[in-house]
């Protein structure tokens, strides 16, 4: 991986940040990936501060396929799943700063589906996603449950894929053209079907910068934890302090989806996370 970056020149790589909830007191299960609001606020800033431009996901893979212009040096914030802060504190911390993002919503876990994976959290509520638009956040898509999709067949990807799709479509009244993997599980099967369901983007994790040569439906993010501070952000703004991505799944990556896979046959879908 070291390598692939080395050949990635500093001016070529994106940092696309991942966040999941920001709050004071978060549940056992989701404290490691939650940033404080103080914390927070100082990441916003640095990024404000960074000399980049920020785009929704949606308009970063518009402008690396040519159909928008690119900024000279780009960032993509992101928030995954839709906790409760994300319309009462972080959508307008976001927007006083002028910042757009793409927020990545688990319509199971917002409409209480019993079936959603996600363990208990306090989350935001079907009612508030035009909070989130009104705000200028892009609202994207998470699945219904938030499964491990590439351990799912075909038929049951696909509808993780379309439902919340055609939700999140009639809610908002626009398209909803970015996607993002549950905790970046996915496959090339997995992102053939992204693409058939009529999504243009789809995120991944793999905790690497993007580039402008990184695949449309895999888009590296750099996640962010309770430990990571404004100072280590900088790095990531700076283009460095990370690997580069594109680069092919290694052995490990590898043998874990076939682990991931012959346990799911076994017991049923599993949470990604």
């Amino acid at each position: 991986m070291a390598g692939t970056g080395e050949r990635i020149p500093v001016g070529a790589r994106i940092p696309v940040l991942l966040y999941h909830a920001v709050m004071e007191d978060p549940p056992a299960w989701i404290a490691q990936f939650t940033v404080r609001p103080k914390e927070f606020s100082a990441q916003l800033d640095a990024v404000r501060d960074s000399g980049r431009t920020p785009l929704t996901a949606t308009g970063l893979t518009e402008a690396l396929a040519g159909r928008a212009p690119l900024p000279e040096r780009p960032v993509v914030i992101t928030i995954d799943d839709g906790f409760a802060d994300l319309p009462g504190f972080t959508a307008p911390e976001l927007a006083r700063r002028g910042l757009p993002a793409t927020v990545y919503l688990t319509t199971g876990a917002l409409s209480r589906d019993p079936r959603c994976l996600l363990p208990p959290a306090p989350m935001m509520k079907l009612r508030q996603i035009q909070e989130l638009a009104d705000c200028g956040l892009e609202v994207g898509a998470h699945t219904i449950t938030h499964p491990q999709l590439d351990t799912l067949s075909g038929a049951a990807v696909r509808e993780e894929l379309r439902v919340p799709k055609a939700l999140l479509e009639d809610t908002l009244g626009t398209p909803v053209p970015a996607f993002a993997y549950p905790h970046g599980y996915n496959s090339p099967a997995v992102r053939a079907l992204v693409r058939e369901a009529g999504y243009s983007s789809a995120t991944a994790v793999r905790n690497a910068l993007s580039s402008t040569r990184d695949d449309p439906y895999r888009i590296a993010r750099l996640m962010l934890r309770s430990t990571d501070t404004t100072a280590e952000l900088a790095f990531w703004l700076a283009g460095l302090g990370a690997p580069v991505a594109p680069y092919p799944d290694g052995p490990k990556t590898l043998g874990w989806r076939a682990y991931r896979r012959a346990r799911a046959m076994l017991h049923g879908p599993v949470f990604a996370g």
